[in-house]
């Protein structure tokens, strides 16, 4: 509450209380802002509340029956009130005040008003001019003519209602209040003796003659509607005789017997008036009532549906409702129920105009905010820069309230419906329905629901055809799944191939320009050179790693989400590979299925995917170099034969990983969606399905829970530390470079080697074994080599297992099951169940056991089989 209104309510409560003096309102205000506490309205407390006044009251129906008469007009701050009142009836020295005070003001009124006459008499001792005696013996006049001729009406009222109810016992007749007849200024006649003063009128004898003709003009007019004038003023009754009236003699002899002729008019009306007034009570009998009947009850339901109407603020479609409402509600009275469907066709045709433009046309044309339909202010070039956009969802919305009760069922088409034709007509196409057709109001909602549906058909159809034929829609999808999802298997060995070196730079040493080029060279060197929307393909650096992103995604509308915009992309230094992504550019009205919404769940499937790719090419590298080292017969062979062991369970898991991802959830999802899009009748299913195989791509891949994406990404990891950890130690020993020499072909236009070439080849080869006998087999660098391998080998197969173990928890206790075709295709043989379980009778021993993992059934797809130990 603001301090201005304090003070407005301290000095009017003070007013009513008729306190003055004291303190003063400004220390009760200063009391008040002390000791002011926020008030918290619960059902439980205005319930006690209401309960605790209820006992306290002598009325405690009537109180209830108030209450339940302001609750239903929605009255604000209510239950705050009820709240303070039951806190007044434990305050007894406040109540007494209240009482003793409320007694007081009783009598102060009683005092104040006393019986009046309508006329005030002088003073004994003052002197009574002629004018002033006559004006008191007129009002002496009427005073004693109206009073006896008041008792008279009302003597003989009485008489004529003892004799009707004596004849009608079974229906007495009503009665109008007494205050009726006690007010002479509500009839229409003249009102005499008012001792109303004609004082300041300008004596008429003084005025030329064309003025007092035009002043007597004027009095005429009043005086013929039963109200005295300055110069003619009607005399008081004296029994039933006919009016008289008093003309200034001053007035013009000529002009003064004109007005006499006129004045009989004027006592006729007043005749007329008297007897039509007298003869309007009960007592007279009349017809008038039995005419009046059918007025009346109409009057009554229009002043019932004003009244509703006022309570409920209703405006458009809230008005519509109470009218279709109350038309149902008269069912059985015809009368009422023509009236009130007259009433609801009337008003309904201003809405329905409305709603034709917008189911017809994707027009809203609503300037009082009367329809169903609210439009808001958002721009749909935002779809391509904010994630949390909303713009299909927000730019039009439902207003509730007004919505009719009648089209209650077809406010989702209704909405639908508009905004389809409303996306062609932003695309430059003017559209009209070609089934339009005025809508009337009804009864019968059959006829709106076969209407809206027509209209909802035809604007489905339009915007699909135009996004799927005009707009190709699934050409669109499918070429960023070409690229996103990785389908194009030659241009990511060229694109990958000619980015290698760039990508392996920070993020912040990477050239933007030169990437766009080499992506331009790769697109043009592959099949995907017969893509058309090849150019829309662009690159895009991204500022945080991939988990970084799932979290930011995560924590979008959520208590998180400011924490997570604030925060740094990322403590470390990322390099090209961890912040590479595609971006497409996708044009309205295109966006609205691709939106950024979309397109970033496409960046994280394809960020997920291109850093597993990246690791299996570096493990293939190593495996290169591993295989050329094989044909030595090194002494130290021995502590290679782990190295290799462990790179193949690393590529095994790597290839296992990206085949599960690709052939068992990316190809089988994308075939659902396909065929989804080939039956979907509108586009809102065509963001469904389309959402839904995002979703479910991101789900099957292990990208919405974070807590498996962070285990994958140790993993991957340890495989990148132990692939860079291998080239070193190769690079080191120059093993490199002599297997190149050694493995050199000189293939060349002259034919095969000759012998001595091959006795030359023969010789250079000996002197490499020599070599590589010389360094590699130094038992200082075995010793080292074998414990980094066997601290990588630890590493891997820990997280394998925090993997595998996560990853049956999920199969099976969120049910899961694609998950478990992982488990069976990384753990086809057994190798880590037996690791698993014996790591889990470890650790029964000083925590909860665990549930071992089931061992999975094989597949049927080839395996790489995992060397033993």
């Amino acid at each position: 509450m603001s301090e201005f209104r304090i003070h407005h309510d301290v000095n009017e409560l003070l007013s009513l209380l008729r306190v003055h003096g004291g303190d003063g309102a400004e220390v009760y205000i200063e009391l008040l802002q002390k000791n002011r506490t926020p008030y918290v309205t619960t059902t439980v407390s205005a319930h006690s509340a209401k309960v605790k006044i209820a006992e306290f009251s002598r009325t405690p129906e009537d109180f209830l029956k108030k209450y339940d008469e302001l609750k239903s007009k929605n009255t604000r701050n209510l239950d705050p009130l009820v709240y303070l009142l039951s806190k007044l009836t434990e305050d007894r020295e406040t109540l007494q005040y209240l009482q003793q005070n409320a007694k007081e003001r009783a009598e102060l009124a009683a005092n104040a008003s006393g019986s009046s006459t309508n006329f005030s008499a002088p003073t004994a001792a003052s002197k009574l001019s002629m004018q002033e005696l006559e004006e008191l013996r007129k009002q002496l006049g009427s005073v004693a003519t109206g009073t006896s001729l008041q008792q008279s009406l009302e003597l003989t009222r009485k008489l004529l209602r003892d004799k009707q109810n004596k004849k009608n016992s079974g229906q007495r007749l009503p009665v109008f209040p007494p205050w009726v007849y006690e007010r002479p200024t509500l009839v229409g006649d003249f009102l005499t003796g008012s001792g109303v003063s004609t004082d300041s009128a300008v004596p008429i004898g003084t005025l030329p003659l064309a003025s007092q003709e035009s002043a007597v003009v004027e009095d005429l007019l009043y005086v013929l509607v039963g109200v005295d004038g300055r110069y003619i003023t009607a005399q008081p009754l004296t029994g039933r005789q006919s009016r008289t009236f008093l003309v200034d003699p001053n007035l013009d002899l000529s002009i003064r017997e004109l007005v006499n002729r006129i004045l009989p008019v004027a006592a006729s009306y007043s005749t007329v008036t008297r007897f039509i007034e007298e003869k309007s009570s009960f007592e007279y009998g009349q017809k008038l009532w039995f005419y009046i009947q059918p007025a009346m009850r109409t009057v009554d339901i229009l002043a019932s549906l004003a009244t509703s109407v006022d309570k409920g603020e209703c405006v458009g479609g809230s008005t519509l409702s109470l009218l279709h409402d109350r038309s149902f509600n008269y069912t059985g009275d015809s009368q009422a129920q023509e009236l009130c469907l007259y009433l609801t066709k009337a008003a309904s045709v201003p809405y329905f105009e409305i709603l034709e433009k917008w189911i017809y046309r994707g027009i809203i044309n609503d300037p009082y905010s009367e329809f169903m339909v609210e439009e808001h202010e958002l721009r749909k070039e935002k779809i391509q820069e904010d994630y949390n956009d909303k713009y299909w969802d927000q730019r039009y919305t439902v207003v509730q309230r007004q919505i009719p009760s009648f089209l209650q069922k077809m406010a989702g088409k209704v909405l639908s419906t508009g905004k389809y034709l409303n996306v062609v007509r932003e695309c430059g196409h003017d559209v009209t329905c070609p089934v339009a057709k005025e809508i009337i109001y009804t009864l019968k909602e059959r006829a709106y629901v076969e209407q809206i549906e027509k209209a909802f058909n035809y604007a489905s159809k339009v915007l699909l055809a135009f996004l799927m034929e005009e707009k190709e829609l699934v050409a669109h999808l499918r070429s960023i799944k070409r690229y996103f999802l990785m389908d194009q298997g030659d241009f990511f060995v060229h694109f990958m191939d000619l980015t290698e070196e760039e990508l392996k730079k920070p993020v912040d040493d990477i050239t933007p320009t030169r990437l766009e080029a080499l992506l331009e060279l790769a697109l043009r060197m592959s099949t995907a050179n017969t893509d058309p929307f090849k150019d829309d393909l662009k690159i895009d650096l991204m500022p945080h790693d991939l988990i970084t992103q799932l979290l930011r995604v995560l924590a979008i509308e959520t208590k998180q989400e400011k924490a997570m915009v604030h925060a740094d992309p990322t403590e470390l230094t990322l390099s090209g590979l961890e912040a590479f992504s595609f971006d497409y550019v996708v044009k309205w009205p295109l966006s609205l299925i691709i939106n950024r919404k979309a397109l970033t769940r496409y960046q994280m499937l394809f960020r997920h995917m291109f850093y597993c790719k990246h690791v299996e090419r570096q493990l293939c590298n190593v495996w290169i170099s591993n295989k050329a080292a094989k044909q030595y017969s090194l002494h130290s062979a021995k502590w290679f034969a782990g190295a290799f062991t462990l790179r193949q369970r690393m590529l095994n898991f790597v290839q296992n990983i990206q085949y599960y991802m690709m052939f068992e959830v990316m190809e089988p999802t994308w075939h659902i969606l396909e065929k989804n899009l080939k039956s979907a009748s509108n586009i809102d299913d065509v963001l469904g399905h389309h959402t839904s195989f995002l979703d479910n791509c991101l789900k099957d891949c292990m990208l919405t829970n974070p807590e498996l994406l962070k285990v994958f990404s140790r993993l991957m990891s340890v495989c990148v530390m132990f692939t860079n950890c291998m080239q070193k130690f190769t690079q080191s020993m120059k093993l490199d470079g002599e297997l190149g020499r050694l493995t050199l072909e000189r293939g060349t236009m002259l034919g095969p080697p000759t012998e001595a070439e091959r006795a030359e080849e023969r010789a250079r080869k000996e002197l490499a074994r020599k070599y590589l006998a010389e360094h590699v087999d130094a038992p200082q660098l075995a010793s080292s080599f074998e414990a980094t391998i066997n601290k990588f080998d630890k590493n891997f197969s820990a997280h394998l297992l925090d993997l595998l173990a996560r990853l049956s928890l999920y199969s099976t206790s969120d049910c899961e099951h694609s998950m478990a075709s992982v488990i069976s295709r990384l753990d086809f043989n057994g190798f880590y169940t037996e690791r698993l379980e014996r790591l889990s009778a470890e650790r029964s021993q000083k925590a909860a056991p665990q549930v071992p993992i089931p061992r999975a059934p094989p597949a049927s797809a080839p395996r790489v089989a995992v060397p033993a130990q």
